[in-house]
């Protein structure tokens, strides 16, 4: 076994089935990124999970007059419906609701409470006189000092991606009653405060030698708030849904969502190690020692407003916890924009996976969203664009060089592998390419760069294409059987590379192949590496890998 590569995930809260600004940004990279390292012998763990306990919950709850339980368990049901169907090969999707994450988180509370990170001010709070509560965060809109987004929330603002204060927002007012007549209060207010300036220099200096191989926006955001200083935050609040504080006199009121989720990747280990019956296995992936300063390389893939939490936050939790391992990368994704606005629930600016999936099935969504991650900038979704793709790339490139290879051979060789005789220089050259294409793909998506491992695999998709268009064996196999079967076999060669090489991308396709190929079991389990499909090889009757697509169906949508 290799390396312990650990993918944390972002984990979407359990209001809504998700969208596909939520696939592309974290959980499809991180899928690829999961599914490329397993096929490359690494021990890899991927865990994630509905977060329940975010205001757009009780916001959720309050409107549709149920408790927030009852809005986490419909939304995290259909979320793992579609976990399943887009084919996201977790080792732990749970729920922050878990008896683990409230044990585990409020024993990390415990640990920085008595380490000294943790300490209690008075503060003020804001507080809507209509409703007679104290307003979290999510509860109050206003305009954004930064930008003038004019719906930021009290937390942070979605447009320029700014953390904020309620304090902060111009004209703040309560999301519940919508009243902006009823100016919000700021009432005294007892809570905890996590102690930042204790790990500026420690942060600063892990950050000096981790962020070498980290996306460039990344290493921005970390440091702006480096340079800005750190300063503390307040860790609890004033609500009834959510990880209690396990402090007398603070029973009342809970840990902040944003610490108790990113805790959760910890937790969901936690979980893992426990059902697997070795319930301190988690220790293997997260404690550090002296002798095994990384016990794994540890990924969180997010969305660039998630940032601040895991490349400061969470690493600042981490050293103020002691003994457990910082982040290896953090590539965060910037945003898909819908129509040039960031795709958004909470602004009604999305396509939902669900409905994606019922037009245009796994792959073509997932093949589409690989195609435009926003690895390094903003990119726009658009329907057209996907069909394009798809009836060029995946249905006109990759398919028509599998499906006519594999009729051709099915018709004129009996539905075997063709045995090869003297190989010519092309011959040579398209096996060389295929097996030069293992090590730039996998070192592309080794290196989190998706977009790039994908381009890799589609040119050689392409270079299929043209070998077969110049070698045009059914034009050959009239005069010179032996070079019709020699150049078949070599295209029947470079399709079995094509199904490991895609297969972190569209893995639903390439198992198809796999099993056309001739193969058995699941193409997960192939090594990432060329192997030979065997001449004399059986090969069932071809079907098409893809479907194309109409532009009036789509338009549509």
């Amino acid at each position: 076994m290799g390396e312990r590569i650990l993918v944390c995930v972002a984990w979407p809260y359990a209001k809504s089935v998700t969208h596909v600004g939520q696939i592309v940004g974290s959980i499809l990279p991180g899928d690829i990124f999961a599914r490329y390292q397993r096929m490359a012998g690494n021990e890899v763990l991927m865990v994630s999970g509905s977060d329940a306990h975010g205001t757009p919950i009780t916001v959720e709850a309050d409107a549709e007059g149920i408790s927030p339980n009852e809005v986490v368990e419909r939304y995290h049901a259909q979320i793992l419906g579609v976990w399943e169907r887009l084919g996201v090969t977790w080792d732990n999707y749970t729920v922050t609701t878990n008896p683990t994450h409230y044990r585990e988180v409020q024993a990390f509370f415990t640990r920085l409470l008595e380490r000294g990170y943790l300490f209690k001010e008075t503060m003020t709070s804001p507080y809507c006189p209509t409703d007679d509560r104290f307003l979290q965060d999510r509860y109050i809109l206003g305009t954004c000092p930064h930008c003038g987004f004019a719906r930021a929330r009290g937390d942070q603002c979605e447009q320029c991606g700014k953390l904020l204060d309620p304090d902060q927002l111009i004209d703040p007012y309560c999301r519940i009653c919508l009243s902006k007549t009823s100016k919000i209060e700021f009432r005294a207010t007892e809570h905890y405060f996590w102690d930042l300036t204790k790990v500026q220099a420690p942060l600063e200096e892990w950050a000096q030698a981790a962020m070498g191989h980290w996306r460039s926006h990344v290493v921005g955001v970390v440091q702006g708030w480096l340079k800005e200083g750190l300063r503390p935050r307040a860790f609890t609040r004033d609500i009834d849904w959510g990880v209690p504080v396990p402090v007398a006199g603070f029973e009342n009121k809970r840990i902040y969502v944003w610490y108790d989720a990113v805790m959760g990747y910890l937790t969901a280990t936690i979980e893992w190690a426990e059902q697997q019956g070795t319930p301190d296995v988690w220790r293997d992936w997260w404690v550090t020692t002296a002798e095994n300063p990384q016990p794994s390389k540890t990924y969180y893939f997010i969305g660039k407003d998630n940032i601040t939490f895991h490349a400061i936050i969470w690493p600042a939790l981490l050293m103020g916890h002691g003994e457990l391992v910082l982040p290896y990368d953090v590539p965060a994704n910037e945003f898909m924009q819908m129509g040039g606005m960031k795709a958004s629930a909470s602004e009604g600016n999305v396509v939902w996976t669900p409905d994606a999936l019922d037009r245009y099935g796994p792959d073509a969504l997932r093949y589409y969203l690989a195609a435009i991650m926003p690895e390094q900038r903003d990119t726009n979704f658009s329907y057209e664009d996907l069909v394009r793709r798809n009836n060029d790339e995946l249905v006109a490139t990759f398919g028509n060089a599998a499906h006519r290879t594999l009729t051709f051979v099915q018709k004129h060789f009996g539905g075997q592998v063709p045995e090869a005789g003297a190989l010519t220089v092309e011959d040579e050259a398209l096996l060389a390419t295929t097996r030069a294409t293992f090590d730039a793909a996998g070192a592309a998506i080794n290196a989190v760069h998706l977009r790039d491992g994908l381009s890799e695999a589609m040119a050689l998709a392409r270079a299929v294409n043209k070998y077969l268009d110049d070698q045009a064996p059914w034009k050959m196999i009239k005069t010179d059987r032996e070079r019709a079967a020699t150049s078949l076999y070599v295209v029947v060669q470079a399709l079995g590379a094509l199904r490991i090489l895609l297969t972190p991308y569209i893995p639903h396709a390439t198992q198809k192949l796999h099993t056309i190929l001739g193969f058995s079991g699941s193409v997960d389990n192939c090594a990432w590496q060329y192997a030979t499909v065997p001449s004399g090889q059986a090969l069932p009757v071809p079907v098409p890998l893809f479907a194309k697509f109409d532009l009036p169906e789509v338009a549509a949508v």
